[in-house]
């Protein structure tokens, strides 16, 4: 199955956008998750981490998805293949392995992300929270 060319033009642009968006979006983590380990004021480091939180959800992991998909697509249905060559296969590996892992890190990332929320750490009550 091969695409029109405005169709193929098309996907890859979202294609791109989405693999480059996921990349600024975990530049965008990154750069929250230095300010929880390093500041010294718990207002920072808590609000670090709740944005963590929703940057993973609603920025990471759709985003992941969408290349993820897209790449998918265009292999499927371009002269590429999605088996014909190395490079396809081993993008391929990269970005399920990254959303595996990615996906496996939600739950850790979300239990931070409410002890920040609710000022309980161990069971038990932060000292200024």
């Amino acid at each position: 199955m091969n695409m029109l060319p405005p169709l193929r033009r098309f996907m890859l642009t979202v294609h791109l956008l989405a693999s480059i968006g996921w990349t600024g979006a975990l530049a965008g983590f990154l750069v929250l998750a230095a300010a929880g380990a390093f500041v010294s004021d718990a207002i920072v480091v808590r609000s670090a981490y709740v944005a963590m939180d929703l940057v993973t959800w609603f920025a990471i992991v759709p985003l992941a998805l969408a290349a993820l998909l897209t790449g998918l697509v265009q292999a499927l249905a371009t002269p590429w293949g999605l088996l014909r060559h190395y490079w396809v296969v081993f993008k391929l590996l990269i970005v399920c392995a990254a959303t595996f892992m990615l996906i496996a890190k939600t739950g850790p990332i979300g239990a931070v992300a409410e002890a920040a929320r609710t000022g309980f750490v161990d069971g038990r009550r932060k000292a200024g929270a």
